[in-house]
């Protein structure tokens, strides 16, 4: 058994167009434009090509579904072990940071090549059992009404972000894990702005503030995983802790750590921005709103059609271990790849009229927001799962909830996670 690669590795230098590749010159997932609303421009890239150098990123860009599918389904050619890792180079300082002797996380999921992911895996996967997400399920809806009651007790209009979307998911997955809620905010602290890090472009000084709350999130880690081997209770790290004990050859130490410390982060922030995205879609167009207000029965494929046409994660990445041709182009080793996620799941031929929101949709589920193969989302039930008790709670308790007119709406700036960063929300 081996230990994983660096987590959060930086590339040492941009990668250069492969021969014969098509080249845009401009385009990039941190345009501007391309973040104010990725939906038509990358209906125009898919159209002018199917597969692409992005000159300004440094990846060869995916835009097809059937192309994607090819990517996730050949782990062995398209590597995963790049997702974690910063898109661009880090500095010198963010660097020294990450280079403390103690901040050693291994690849356990999303970036863990085989063998070792599916070996991994099984654990992980028995912690997101049915029995376990029913156990979270009456967690969540009384926190839901919980932080319900509180929005309605307050002012109006309400930042719905900091009311309602940040604390669920987050405390959510805290509970899932076993963290104690004493730590809540804590934890809230030092996960924010992770995804600027490894899919962003921060500052020199934003990267050392993250790297700091990033080493100190790790160190939290280990000394709670460590409380874990003489305090066993009914939660994901006992188990993790338990698995290792029973069979140290086959998940090791560090692997444990590593899981609960990976998880903790990628268990939440995506879920807030679906959540979100969820109330961008439906409280506009009041017709469908009413429909889940009249029969929640509708909800989990409403919560499949936001998945779909406004997807909290909107591409991916790998890189390829050997040369290989892919939608015609041959693309050597080493090559980075950008799964283009908000072209695949607006792609016409596979959603009729892929740019209208449909609550109703037939094939909504067949998006590609959670991947495919064998590094499928772990986590996509249990976000589903919250998704729809979220909706489920709000259309009983607040049906008149609605957007406040007018307001900006922004994402974080980065090439995977798209979500309002503030959401003004009101109600009669």
């Amino acid at each position: 058994m081996s230990e994983g690669n660096d987590y959060h590795a930086a590339p040492a230098a941009m990668v250069k167009a492969p021969s014969g590749c098509p080249v845009n010159h401009e385009w990039s997932p941190l345009n501007d434009d391309y973040l104010a609303d990725p939906y038509p421009i990358a209906y125009q890239l898919r159209e002018d090509a199917p597969i692409f150098f992005a000159e300004e990123l440094g990846y060869v860009v995916v835009n097809r579904m059937e192309d994607i599918v090819e990517v996730f389904t050949n782990p062995d050619v398209y590597a995963s072990t790049i997702v974690q890792n910063p898109v661009f180079p880090i500095g010198d300082r963010a660097a020294e940071v990450l280079a403390a002797p103690d901040f050693n996380p291994v690849a356990v999921m999303s970036n863990r090549p085989e063998p070792d992911h599916g070996r991994i895996r099984k654990y992980t996967r028995a912690g997101f059992s049915r029995r376990r997400l029913k156990t979270l399920e009456p967690y969540i809806v009384r926190r839901a009404n919980e932080l319900i009651d509180d929005m309605l007790a307050g002012d109006k209009p309400r930042e719905f972000i900091e009311a309602f979307a940040f604390p669920l998911p987050g405390e959510t997955v805290f509970r899932f894990i076993g963290f104690p809620e004493s730590d809540d905010e804590l934890l809230k602290n030092w996960c924010s702005d992770r995804k600027a890090f490894s899919w962003g472009r921060p500052t020199e000084d934003e990267q050392v503030e993250i790297a700091e709350k990033m080493l100190a999130y790790w160190r939290y880690c280990r000394e709670f995983t460590a409380t874990k081997r003489d305090n066993r209770a009914d939660d994901f790290a006992s188990e993790l802790v338990a698995d290792h004990e029973a069979d140290p050859d086959d998940i090791s130490y560090r692997e444990v750590e590593s899981v609960i410390y990976g998880l903790s982060f990628a268990g939440h922030e995506a879920v807030t921005a679906l959540i979100c995205n969820a109330l961008l879609c439906l409280l506009p167009r009041r017709d469908q709103w009413q429909q889940l207000v009249d029969d929640p029965s509708l909800i989990p494929n409403a919560v499949e059609e936001v998945v779909r046409f406004e997807s909290s994660q909107v591409s991916w990445r790998r890189i390829t271990t050997q040369g290989t041709t892919l939608a015609g182009v041959d693309i050597p080793a080493n090559t980075p790849i950008f799964m283009n996620f908000a072209s695949a799941n607006r792609q016409p031929d596979l959603f009729e009229n892929p740019t209208t929101f449909d609550i109703h949709r037939s094939n909504a589920a067949h998006n590609i927001s959670f991947g495919k193969g064998i590094h499928f989302c772990l986590g996509a039930n249990l976000a589903k799962l919250e998704v729809k008790l979220v909706l489920e709670a709000l259309t009983q308790r607040v049906p008149s909830l609605r957007l406040v007119e007018g307001q900006p709406i922004w994402s974080s700036p980065n090439i995977t996670f798209r979500g309002p960063e503030q959401l003004l929300v009101t109600w009669d």
